[in-house]
């Protein structure tokens, strides 16, 4: 795996989480509460600072009255492939990609 599917693995869980919370109108705080746990341990997992446990991580979603399936499919190169290409790139062309993505993603924010 290269490191975007490793960095995205390590944020599924606390985007899956937030973007469930705030599918259903919930607040950190009213989440928690329905499912048993602290408001900071939602935070932690939404801030990418805590891994739940796939019970816990369940036991959330189940609170915001959904559910998460999986199944197993074939690895995808995608990832990877894109990995290679920005390491190709030289250093200002990687920089002035990023800030484009973070321009972005600010303005996604900013509804």
């Amino acid at each position: 795996m290269g490191p975007t599917t490793i960095e995205n693995v390590g944020r599924l869980a606390g985007n899956l989480l937030k973007s469930a919370r705030l599918k259903r109108g919930l607040s950190q705080r009213e989440l928690a509460r329905r499912a048993g746990v602290p408001q900071a341990m939602v935070a932690r997992i939404e801030g990418h600072h805590q891994q739940p446990t796939l019970p816990t991580l369940y036991r959330l979603l189940a609170a915001a009255d959904l559910e998460l399936r999986t199944r197993l499919e074939d690895y995808d190169i995608h990832d990877d492939v894109l990995d290679r290409r920005r390491a190709a790139r030289s250093s200002d062309d990687r920089a002035t990609a990023e800030q484009a993505q973070d321009r972005f993603v600010d303005a996604l924010q900013q509804g």
